[in-house]
């Protein structure tokens, strides 16, 4: 058979075409399973981070655990609870990586065992005054305040309330929230004990102060967002709210501390800076802690931080 110059130029171009459909259809799925893997991301810490320490700053902790873990299934966070002090002593002594404080260090160790640990501030906490509802009562003064919790007045009708003994629901000395409450709500001034209702497991007073008529307590804001069982007291007529934490009108806050025994290893930074990144901030309003960025000048000028004295 006879083939043409046109024919062979012709067979040709479809064998030429048919080799780069082919290259082509090869190299697709390849292109496609790089792009969805780099598109996927993948985690490479591993390891495990434990702490424990303040209440108040727990449900935070315990929220920041559950997120940091889902991005990073390789890793384990355990926050628990037991009190300011007890974190303190336990990340001193080295037996958790991060020592939860509402508290400068220094108000809580000796000054060497504070100077060995690293202070890592991830949010202010705000804490409010709380009284059985019964009772009628939304604002008091910072004298009541102090008198009531000093134990100079016993029954309510001497603080503008009902003729009805008072209850206090206290914390135990290693209780961050408790020192934070004696500084800056009382003055300074030592607070009764009421051994009988003493806890420094926020859930726990709360529902005391609510089953005991004319009771009173206190807890951190955070432990208060859609809780109505309880009534939250104004001081001197300023509501425990984080519009007025920020402008410096409500005076009872403070700092909440991560502390690490110096430097942290790779994977406790990691989980530190997510919980003060950008990402988690969303979630810190939305459970009543305060983004520090948003503290006024006036606000922070009366919390100095003592190791900067």
């Amino acid at each position: 058979m006879k083939i043409t110059r046109f024919g062979m130029l012709a067979a040709a171009g479809l064998m030429s075409m048919s080799l780069l459909t082919a290259c082509s259809g090869g190299a697709d799925p390849a292109a496609t399973d790089t792009a969805g893997a780099s598109e996927t991301p993948t985690s490479t810490l591993s390891g495990t981070v434990t702490g424990s320490g303040s209440s108040a700053l727990l449900p935070l902790a315990k929220a920041a655990a559950e997120s940091f873990m889902k991005e990073n299934p390789d890793v384990t966070v355990t926050m628990n609870g037991g009190g300011s002090g007890e974190g303190l002593k336990q990340v001193s002594a080295g037996s958790v990586q991060i020592g939860n404080s509402d508290v400068f260090a220094e108000e809580k160790l000796d000054a060497t065992q504070a100077a060995e640990l690293k202070d890592h501030k991830v949010c202010t906490i705000t804490m409010a005054p709380v009284v059985n509802k019964d009772l009628g009562l939304k604002d008091l003064t910072t004298q009541q305040l102090t008198d009531i919790f000093t134990g100079k007045i016993t029954n309510w009708k001497d603080a503008g309330g009902p003729d009805e003994k008072i209850v206090l629901v206290t914390r135990p000395s290693s209780s961050g929230t408790r020192a934070l409450f004696k500084e800056w709500a009382i003055g300074g001034q030592e607070e009764a004990s009421n051994k009988s209702l003493e806890t420094d497991d926020s859930g726990t007073l709360l529902t005391t102060v609510q089953q005991n008529k004319g009771a009173i307590g206190y807890v951190a804001l955070s432990y208060l967002v859609d809780k109505t069982d309880v009534q939250a007291v104004s001081i001197d007529g300023v509501e425990p709210t984080l519009e007025n934490t920020y402008n410096g009108k409500y005076k009872v806050w403070g700092y909440e501390h991560m502390y690490t025994k110096g430097e942290p290893d790779e994977v406790t930074q990691a989980f530190l800076d997510f919980m003060m990144g950008d990402k988690f901030a969303a979630d810190l309003e939305k459970m009543g802690y305060g983004v520090s960025s948003k503290m006024s000048a006036e606000a922070t000028a009366s919390h100095p931080d003592p190791a900067a004295k």
